[in-house]
């Protein structure tokens, strides 16, 4: 086989894989794309355009919040908790390997209904403080599980073992004779983290 075949084998996979790719992303968008096709061209029941001017603009709202304080939260957490267990010593740290690694055995779901009913005014928690300290409703304020906030928390909750993963591996490959070179350097333990691990790091992080 010459050159110039293997190259137009290489040529015809590449444009298999790219036309495979397209169809995926195709059928991926296509949901995305017909909600909005329907709230700005219009449907013939008018109720996407009813939506869009009710409760769409609050929707994307909440949603926009949620990326970001899920993704930055998610981010926070991980990559912290990636840092402790890869580089440092302390008491329970190969526990802490793999616990951190648990709350992926739990749905999103299941976590949101068992932390409402936990926290919520007839639960546990506030039961308990208020037959303790005999306090009223009045008497006290607890943050509302059932808001966009709650729902960030309950999300980073579930999903920060993702990046802790794939930081903690990053740390394990590349941190290792960098961290030591910085540390010759005259680099502290903060230095090193922010200017040598966390740039290592973020390109796993951010996939």
């Amino acid at each position: 086989m010459t050159s110039s075949e293997g190259l137009a084998r290489l040529r015809q996979r590449v444009s298999i894989l790219t036309a495979l790719a397209v169809v995926v992303a195709i059928f991926i968008a296509a949901p995305v794309l017909s909600v909005f096709s329907n709230v700005f061209v219009g449907g013939t029941t008018g109720t996407w355009a009813h939506l869009a001017d009710t409760v769409l603009g609050e929707f994307v709202q909440n949603t926009v919040i949620l990326c970001i304080g899920v993704g930055l939260g998610v981010a926070s957490i991980g990559v912290t908790t990636a840092w402790l267990t890869t580089m440092h010593e302390f008491p329970g740290r190969r526990v802490f390997e793999w616990a951190l690694i648990l709350p992926l055995a739990v749905p999103a779901y299941v976590m949101a209904y068992v932390y409402t009913d936990f926290l919520q005014f007839v639960g546990p928690v506030q039961t308990g403080l208020r037959e303790t300290f005999g306090w009223t409703r009045a008497d006290y304020w607890f943050p509302d599980v059932r808001t966009v906030g709650g729902a960030v928390v309950m999300f980073m909750f579930v999903l920060y073992p993702y990046v802790y993963m794939i930081a903690r591996a990053a740390f394990l490959e590349r941190a290792g004779g960098m961290l030591e070179a910085g540390r010759s350097l005259g680099l502290g333990p903060w230095a090193c983290f922010f200017r040598v691990s966390l740039p290592l790091a973020r390109p796993a992080v951010i996939a």
